[in-house]
């Protein structure tokens, strides 16, 4: 005879489903309808439909939204955050500051360091150009990030570094 170790807890309305790396999903209701939140493991709520005892259901996964096909940042495989990181500075650096790009000529005419050198320029603003100086300093910043989130957020911040340089250079 061997024992066994049951998978989930019941609290009121709510289930919490449990895998060997810890909690894997909550689900809410009960015989017939329910609706399974994913936390610890990848994929999308699902809501499913079904005749109890009968083992007939109907499943809909609803979608992800705006990040989907990105990793939750909560539950990232070792690697996955490397890898975003790369694949954002790798985006970045073609299409701000690819050949012909707008960044392209901040860096190779220095206009970020002039900038940069003016006593004119606010902190705040000296601080958001000072992210994307040189390409080590933008590489840099942005292999710094500590989790997706925090990686899409200097993403951004690296764009908007670059429209207010060219805001401040005064280039169309």
């Amino acid at each position: 005879m061997t024992f066994r170790f049951r998978r989930s807890a019941r609290l009121g309305p709510l289930r919490f489903n449990f895998a060997r790396s810890g909690l894997s999903s909550i689900s809410i209701g009960g015989p017939g309808a329910s609706l399974n939140v994913p936390v610890g493991r990848s994929g999308t709520p699902r809501t499913t439909v079904g005749l109890p005892g009968t083992g007939l259901s109907w499943s809909l996964e609803h979608p992800a939204g705006p990040a989907a096909g990105l990793p939750n940042s909560r539950r990232l495989r070792p690697g996955q955050l490397e890898r975003l990181r790369l694949s954002l500075l790798q985006t970045l650096q073609q299409e701000l500051f690819g050949p012909g790009r707008p960044g392209e000529r901040l860096w190779r005419e220095g206009r970020l360091s002039r900038l940069l050198a003016d006593d004119r320029l606010s902190p705040a603003a000296a601080g958001l150009l000072a992210v994307i100086e040189t390409p080590e300093a933008m590489e840099a910043y942005l292999l710094r990030s500590r989790s997706q989130d925090d990686a899409r957020r200097r993403a951004q911040r690296c764009i908007q570094a670059v429209e207010e340089a060219w805001r401040l250079a005064g280039v169309p």
